[in-house]
């Protein structure tokens, strides 16, 4: 029955089959010509969406690349952290872009030149580490030669807790207790002193921070006992006079020293590059690096600079990529003053573009001209070919323009200078010096007698300068200026200041010093200066305190009251004098 159905389709003939045969192949062909057209369509399109998968792929390592190298100039501390992140996201696009494609990913993607440098910067200073190492241990020092081929080995050692240890006993000719003990035993502490262990301050430390300095009857004391450390006696002789020679003021201690200053500057600047993300850039750059260059180049044994000494600091400058914090090491250089401010006024000024020319050319001529003393020109000079000679002019502007000594000593000082550094067309800087804005010059003027202050002058010097500024250029503003500068200063210094500017060198009566001590006296019982008032009556009160006829107070309520008796009877009223003074 089912095949009976199955078999009850019409048998078409092979005549119709003939017939359609044409329709049929037509078809087909027309269908092949649209599938070929499909595929070249499907070809065209991948190639299009490969090329700006690719574009795609480029533009943002471009872009990226340009905005990490604008983000490597922004003063951030954790700039490492962000660089890092910015190439980790370039690097999943131009993953996800390859497994797109079917391809590999290409290595090296993106390389900004900040990377380029970090990398080249890590390489050189991993490379200085091993001959300065080296160069320590042929200078026989008291360090540990295995101390220091450990850290030739693995830098980041020079950073454990003994290494940073001995590191200091070198510096202060000392040494680790633990040292002793482990090369020589117990029994060698009698020849030693404990420095870390005191009664009162520290009774109790830990026995791997104790340090110790060899007896002053060191050798007494091993003719005594002879046998207390066996067979190594010489050792121990030896390692005295390795510390002995450290401590003396000899070409060998110095190369000694300079070698770990180096050595030290290296490790710290690889130390930070390796771990940015948790040092804190000021701690590095304005408290570790600073004291390491001062040390370097400022030695006891002279007076002057050494430029030899200023090359070798300058190249370990260069490690520090970033012109900020090289600047900052720079910076906080010199703080005690003296010929370590000397040291950061020259290396500010090697530099090709010094931040702040005129600034930096000042101050080089405020440490150099004491008040009223003209300094000798060779000294000057000397100094002067330490610093680059672009910077030769603004110092030479610096020197006409300064009011610590007379114009005519200026003029003088600074041609001398121009012509020993071999500047002929001079005259152009002395019309430029003298073409200075009163602005410019009321601001040096001021800046200088704020300077004397600081620097702990005496009242009559502080007074002398002042006296002479208002007589050189009598006004309003310079009287305003000169109040503004005693505002600043010391309360008990504004009243001193205050009794002298009266009354000149012979003894006579300024012609002035009314005029400007009605203006004094106006300002310091206006509200606006309520802060200042309040200071010199606390200053007044206390002069009372101790002396009641003290002659400042007395003097400064009388000179109030020369100008302003109200305002005297008020000053004695708050100071509390039991009857008015003057």
């Amino acid at each position: 029955m089912a095949q009976t159905e199955n078999n009850a389709g019409p048998v078409v003939s092979v005549e119709e089959i003939q017939k359609s045969w044409n329709n049929f192949t037509l078809r087909i062909e027309q269908l092949e010509t649209g599938n070929a057209v499909l595929e070249q369509e499907n070809k065209n399109l991948r190639r299009l969406l490969e090329n700006v998968i690719e574009h795609r792929k480029k533009s943002h390592t471009e872009l990226v690349n340009l905005v990490t190298t604008l983000v490597s100039k922004l003063p951030f501390n954790d700039l490492g952290v962000i660089i890092t992140r910015l190439v980790e996201h370039n690097n999943q696009v131009a993953e996800i872009s390859a497994a797109l494609l079917g391809g590999k990913l290409e290595e090296g993607q993106l390389q900004p030149a900040i990377l380029k440098l970090l990398d080249k910067t890590k390489r050189d200073l991993t490379a200085a580490v091993k001959p300065l190492a080296e160069e320590l241990i042929k200078l026989d020092t008291p360090l540990e030669t295995s101390m220091l081929q450990s850290v030739i080995a693995q830098p980041e050692n020079f950073f454990t807790p003994p290494v940073v240890r001995a590191s200091r006993c070198f510096v202060k000719g000392q040494i680790p207790r633990e040292r002793i003990i482990r090369e020589f035993g117990e029994a060698a502490l009698i020849f030693f002193k404990d420095l870390t262990t005191d009664v009162k301050y520290n009774p109790r430390p830990k026995p791997e921070e104790i340090v110790l300095g060899f007896a002053g009857d060191f050798d007494a004391l091993l003719a005594q006992h002879p046998n207390a450390i066996g067979d190594k006696k010489n050792e121990l002789l030896a390692l005295h006079q390795k510390i002995k020679e450290s401590r003396l003021p000899s070409e060998k201690s110095r190369a000694q020293k300079n070698v770990f200053l180096k050595l030290s500057f290296i490790l710290e600047m690889l130390h930070y590059y390796e771990n940015q993300s948790a040092e804190s850039p000021d701690a590095v750059f304005a408290q570790r690096l600073p004291p390491l260059i001062e040390q370097l180049v400022v030695t006891g044994e002279r007076d002057s600079l050494d430029e030899k000494l200023l090359r070798q600091a300058e190249v370990l400058l260069s490690y520090v990529i970033s012109p900020d914090y090289r600047q900052s090491v720079v910076n906080n250089l010199g703080k005690s003053g003296g010929l370590a401010k000397t040291l950061r006024l020259v290396l500010t000024l090697r530099t090709e573009k010094a931040p702040e020319p005129d600034e930096v050319a000042v101050e080089f001529v405020k440490h150099f001209i004491a008040p009223e003393k003209v300094p000798p020109v060779e000294t000057f000079v000397t100094v002067m070919r330490l610093t680059h000679p672009n910077r030769y002019r603004k110092v030479i502007e610096a020197i006409l323009s300064t009011d610590r000594i007379r114009k005519a000593d200026a003029d003088t000082l600074g041609k001398a200078v121009a012509k020993e550094l071999g500047i002929t067309d001079f005259e152009s800087i002395f019309k430029k010096a003298d073409a200075l804005s009163p602005e410019k010059e009321q601001k040096m003027a001021w800046e200088n007698i704020k300077e004397l202050i600081h620097s702990r002058a005496t009242p009559n010097e502080i007074t002398a300068a002042i006296r002479k500024r208002l007589h050189a250029k009598y006004d309003a503003d310079e009287v305003k200026a000169s109040w503004l500068t005693l505002t600043e200063s010391d309360a008990l210094l504004l009243v001193r200041v205050f009794c002298l500017l009266p009354y000149l060198p012979d003894g006579q009566t300024d012609p002035v010093a009314r005029a400007i001590l009605e203006s004094y006296v106006s300002r310091l019982t206006h509200e606006k200066y309520a802060d200042t008032y309040n200071k010199v009556v606390a200053a007044l009160r206390n002069m009372h305190r101790v002396k009641a006829d003290s002659p400042a107070l007395v003097n400064f309520i009388s000179l109030v009251r020369w100008v302003d008796a109200a305002a005297a009877d008020k000053l004695s009223q708050d100071v509390g004098l039991a009857a008015p003074v003057g």
